[in-house]
């Protein structure tokens, strides 16, 4: 079991591992907008490409991480929770964003839903 410290950290890295990829996000999003890709285009340079994957696996894997610790910790302090209703809170918003973040890589990468 994790201790509160570790939560704290864990969020703190999430961030931090976060920062560069929402910019390199939000600059290839201006970049394809400014040089007017359409979708289909953006996506014929996304599939298959390895690079992709790995980056937008580790953003989802981050922002799950990110979320699933805040919004336990909103639970706790606004709801009350406790323990392993706490933790359930935790595991359960992990799973959901990552199961859903993980479906998105793959069709952007694999060009269909598992």
């Amino acid at each position: 079991m994790m201790r509160e410290t570790e939560f704290y950290l864990a969020q703190r890295v999430s961030a931090l591992v976060m920062v560069p990829l929402v910019l390199g996000h939000l600059a290839l999003m201006i970049y394809a907008i400014q040089d007017g890709l359409t979708a289909e285009e953006i996506l014929s340079r996304t599939r298959g490409s390895l690079f992709w994957g790995l980056y937008y696996s580790l953003f989802v894997v981050a922002v799950a991480v990110h979320a699933a610790i805040g919004l336990a910790t909103i639970a706790e302090e606004w709801l009350g929770l406790r323990g392993i209703a706490v933790s359930t809170v935790r595991w359960a918003v992990f799973l959901a964003l990552n199961s859903m973040g993980a479906r998105a890589v793959l069709t952007v990468t694999l060009g269909s839903p598992p």
